[in-house]
């Protein structure tokens, strides 16, 4: 049996021996049948970012296969603000290859996600899901490359307070138990994510912890490997609607919320992108440096990073998080290493150094290493945060990239933005001056994204109606409340109450 399919966590993939891009119907069918499952969910992601749920009781064979090849008829006016109540019906259709047995379920459930298709039987052009399929297609089909991503998912763990073994207040970067307070609920729900067919790479305490009434606040991070961007978006919906579930099954409260308040750390959803050849090779590293085809990308980003911040920070709390001289990002900048700077290039074992002999003794290391491993390498932007559209935002993303391919001299603009400093240190003061700046409210974002809309529109890859409704929700929003919050405690607390269960 192959290894990879040995060692998933996901019953069905164990259980068919088959990669899921590879299921079929007959699987699936087989799967109910031989594990014994007597219900199927489809999930579906709205406008509000969350999963929604629709429970089918399995009555026999023929409606199983049914639901499986027709899906269901759901009210779209219902879940997406752009679709009018005259003409509402939609299809939810299940995607096979997202198949895992529900870990929450009492009665034995199959878990699918869904894509929606309109009155005629054709993907609705809006669904976000759609959206992102469009946007990774057209950007292969324009560059010949594939795109890949992957999130760092930060979120608070909240709970009373025993007093017992403090942590050093914002200081639990990588910090252990007994300090750490809920390192062991982290890990089980990674457990949970990786049966959902969730690609972990690991989790970790984060930097923010904190005690405000009587609770403790403690900021974790559970940060995915790169793979194909729409499956980096299902994994990252799944892992936010696990983590929800298991906290509510444990007593906790959890929080994606880009702020929870004044001077304590917020919860940022770092994307880190990789550029792969359609033979599964990364193209990032050209002769131990970065590739002229990752500068040309991040040149895309550079260009369309203020209009990103609508899909990416989608309420007024992520602007408390997007202010000057903390870790968050406000320039438009790129780097080496340089935590400063909106989009970062991290370390990617380009070296040749045989780190594993170092450590352990080359008798140790029976497994010759691989000389030219550049596999890891990826660039991060690091301004979205939990409020995020998943699907637009990666979908954003891939526009973005290939857009870098459609500019002129698109290395000359990477160059132009590049940074080797820490822009926030007083001796660069002027390098940071000339810098631009991200959009300081959402109703800034809004008018970034509107005035390239048409680049977001090209190839049809986001409808005009989609975007539209982004822009609304955006402008929809009291700024001049949200300008008082940033210097009124208690207003600011009562507005992060407001979009606490953001995403």
């Amino acid at each position: 049996m192959n290894k990879t399919l040995q060692l998933s966590k996901n019953d069905v993939v164990s259980f068919l021996r088959k990669s899921p891009d590879t299921f079929t119907l007959s699987d699936i069918i087989n799967y109910v049948c031989e594990r014994g499952i007597e219900m199927v969910n489809f999930m579906y992601p709205a406008a509000d970012g969350r999963l929604k749920t629709l429970n089918f009781v399995i009555n026999d064979l023929a409606y199983l296969e049914t639901i499986l090849t027709k899906g269901e008829r759901v009210d779209g006016s219902s879940l997406f603000p752009f679709i009018s109540a005259g003409s509402s019906d939609l299809y939810v259709v299940p995607r096979l290859r997202t198949a895992f047995r529900d870990p929450f379920a009492e009665i034995p459930t199959l878990t699918m996600l869904c894509s929606y298709f309109n009155n005629e039987g054709q993907p609705l052009e809006s669904a976000p899901e759609y959206t992102l399929a469009k946007a990774c297609e057209t950007f292969t089909a324009k560059t010949g490359f594939v795109f890949h991503a992957m999130g760092e998912l930060e979120f608070y763990v909240i709970a009373p307070d025993s007093g017992e073994y403090p942590a050093t207040d914002q200081r639990g970067y990588h910090e252990s138990a007994p300090y750490a307070k809920f390192n062991d609920f982290r890990t089980r729900c990674m457990s949970l994510i990786a049966s959902t067919g969730g690609q972990i790479k690991y989790g970790h305490s984060e930097v923010g912890n904190f005690t405000l009434d009587g609770k403790i606040y403690e900021q974790n991070e559970i940060e995915f490997l790169p793979v194909d961007a729409r499956d980096a978006a299902d994994q990252l919906m799944l892992a936010k609607w696990v983590i929800r579930n298991q906290a509510a099954r444990e007593g906790l409260e959890i929080t994606f919320a880009p702020k929870i308040t004044t001077g304590k750390a917020g919860s940022g959803l770092h994307i880190h992108m990789r550029l792969m050849d359609t033979q599964g090779n990364s193209v990032m590293i050209t002769d131990g440096r970065l590739s002229d085809n990752a500068r040309t990308a991040i040149a895309g980003i550079m260009d369309l990073a203020p209009a990103l911040t609508a899909f990416g920070n989608t309420n007024p709390t992520s602007y408390f998080r997007l202010v000057p001289h903390q870790e968050a990002p406000t320039n438009i900048c790129w780097g080496d290493r340089n935590r400063s700077v909106l989009v970062r290039v991290p370390l990617g074992w380009t070296g040749n150094a045989d780190m594993c002999a170092t450590a352990n003794g080359k008798a140790a290391c029976d497994i010759a290493p691989d000389k030219a491993y550049t596999a890891k390498q990826t660039f991060e932007i690091r301004s979205a945060d939990g409020s995020a559209d998943l699907y637009m935002l990666l979908a954003g993303l891939a526009v973005a990239v290939r857009h870098g391919f459609e500019m002129n001299e698109p290395l000359d603009v990477a160059a132009k933005y590049y940074v080797d400093v820490d822009i926030h240190k007083p001796e660069n003061a002027a390098r940071l001056a000339a810098l631009p700046t991200l959009p300081a409210n959402c109703h800034a974002s809004a008018d970034c994204l509107d005035s390239r809309a048409d680049v977001f529109e090209a190839e049809g890859v986001f409808s005009p109606a989609m975007l539209a409704g982004v822009s609304a929700r955006l402008r929809s929003y009291d700024e001049k409340r949200a300008s008082a919050a940033l210097l009124d405690r208690e207003l600011m607390l009562e507005m992060v109450k407001e979009h606490f269960h953001c995403g």
